[in-house]
């Protein structure tokens, strides 16, 4: 997937981190884009010659779907000619589009077509017969506002605070002095992030750190691997092998071999 500069509209800011897109014309392809946790759920839309699927589960995903939050590796995949679109959203922002316990959406994805409150059907029409990047972007921002407008969940500043500090020192923060500079007590702070999130914020900032391991990998800027475990705030190599090997099932030496010989 290819991020893409895009200026995101005024109003849809504090829920849109960025947008990304990709494209095959070649039509004896087999794709698989792996899905990595990172602790942001997105809105896509695509279209395949031959569907795409959200594996392990072996799931046909729709053309317009909502994901959650990525914690088991996953990928998806088709084959032949096909095009999307990522909205890519803040960590909190599925909670306000569908109104529901976003931990139900963690490694999942909701079919935006099954929803009956509002005519989604008709912005999957404009998505199909839109060919233009732009205007694709302008119909999805139009959805998203449409599905925000429709649920007025009430805002928690002090939950946004705390994903933009997390992100900001990536993952390497202590709980305890975020939960002191928001004034909040630790069982208040955990139940109120599950509820925005999906995650606790130790999982989040557990993901956010393994995102800045992954970062380091991806640019080859180090000597021995151990740098980048200890760079990216893991105790020890053991504590970053684990934890990689986690979120990706592979542990880091093998990553980097495959990302290499691409």
């Amino acid at each position: 997937m290819q991020k893409v500069e895009y200026i995101i509209p005024q109003n849809l800011e504090p829920y849109v981190n960025c947008i990304m897109v990709d494209e095959s014309d070649d039509p004896n392809t087999h794709t698989n884009i792996q899905l990595y946790a990172d602790g942001y759920p997105g809105i896509m839309f695509q279209q395949s010659e031959n569907e795409f699927y959200f594996l392990p589960k072996k799931k046909k995903l729709s053309e317009l779907f909502l994901y959650g939050q990525t914690v088991e590796p996953a990928s998806l995949d088709t084959k032949g000619k096909f095009s999307f679109v990522v909205v890519q959203l803040y960590p909190f922002a599925s909670k306000y589009l569908l109104g529901i316990d976003p931990k139900i959406l963690n490694d999942d994805c909701f079919d935006l077509l099954e929803l009956n409150h509002i005519d989604v059907k008709s912005y999957h029409e404009k998505l199909v017969d839109s060919v233009k990047l732009e205007e694709r972007v302008t119909i999805i921002s139009a959805l998203i506002l449409e599905l925000v407008e429709s649920h007025k969940v009430s805002q928690d500043d002090r939950i946004q605070k705390a994903i933009e500090l997390i992100i900001k020192e990536n993952g390497r923060i202590k709980l305890k002095d975020l939960q002191d500079e928001l004034f909040i007590t630790e069982r208040t702070f955990e139940r109120n992030f599950i509820s925005q999130v999906g995650l606790t914020p130790k999982q989040f900032a557990k993901i956010i750190q393994f995102q800045t391991s992954l970062h380091k990998l991806n640019q080859s800027n180090f000597e021995k691997l151990t740098e980048v475990g200890s760079d990216s705030g893991f105790a020890d190599q053991s504590h970053f092998i684990r934890t990689f090997k986690k979120y990706t099932g592979q542990t880091p030496s093998y990553y980097l071999k495959q990302i290499t010989a691409n």
